[in-house]
């Protein structure tokens, strides 16, 4: 989401540089319409600008203001396929980047959309060009952008779990991973401990065992030793005394 508003701002500022020249702007489609004799009818779509732009723009003052316009558009509109991946589904924020996705279809009348207050870019047109030519050329982009902003909004009143990323699995369980290490840690340890006690105990039997052992065999060899005569002193061979 922080990505997401930084995107959003540097794409405030870009529009706030166009909109300082909004009379190059509006000079240049009414040179490009002029060469392609289409005085009559509104600006009323993006290819219309795009055309202008491409077959009736003869000089790079023009073409560099209508450029910088047809960007920001598509910079708007990668910006909103780009939110369609973060939010999981919701009825307000799915309806307002619709909203987004028609306003920047190539193809869409832009004829009848006004941006309204606080905006002032429809005022600082005369009258004629606001009702039948540029009102809603100039609307567009004010109009996204707000819209943006209110997606933005809702979706942080949003829970959490909400929003997700294809990325965020491996890295919410790499954030996991340290604080399950010692859970894991003693599961792991739990059988090894178990099984050298039971090592342990089963080596304390087997000394006993063998202690036990050693103690039976010596009183044998002691009571064999009392059946035969108890010897006491050396052994000495028949036939020679001192």
């Amino acid at each position: 989401m922080n990505e997401v508003k930084e995107t959003l701002r540097n794409l405030e500022q870009n529009y706030k540089l166009f909109l300082q020249q909004q009379f190059t702007f509006i000079g240049a489609l009414q040179r490009t319409r002029e060469n392609a004799h289409d005085m009559i009818r509104p600006v009323a779509s993006i290819s219309q600008v795009q055309s202008y732009m491409d077959h009736h723009c003869n000089n790079s003052t023009d073409r560099r203001i209508l450029n910088m316009f047809l960007n920001i558009c598509n910079d708007l509109s990668k910006l909103c396929h780009r939110l369609e991946t973060l939010h999981s589904g919701n009825n307000v924020t799915d309806g307002i980047l619709e909203r987004c996705k028609l306003l920047l279809s190539h193809s869409n009348n832009l004829s009848t959309i006004r941006a309204k207050y606080p905006h002032d870019v429809v005022n600082h047109l005369s009258c004629d060009e606001a009702k039948n030519h540029y009102g809603g050329v100039v609307s567009l982009i004010p109009i996204v952008l707000d819209c943006m902003k209110e997606w933005v909004t809702h979706t942080e009143k949003l829970p959490q779990r909400a929003l997700y990323n294809v990325s965020c699995g491996s890295a919410v369980a790499g954030k996991r991973a340290p604080q399950d290490a010692p859970a894991r840690a003693a599961i792991s340890q739990a059988p090894l401990s178990v099984h050298l006690e039971a090592q342990t105990s089963t080596s304390n039997k087997d000394n006993v065992k063998v202690q036990a052992s050693k103690r039976v065999l010596k009183k044998k060899l002691n009571d064999t030793e009392n059946h035969s005569g108890k010897l006491k002193g050396p052994w000495k061979p028949p036939g020679r005394h001192a």
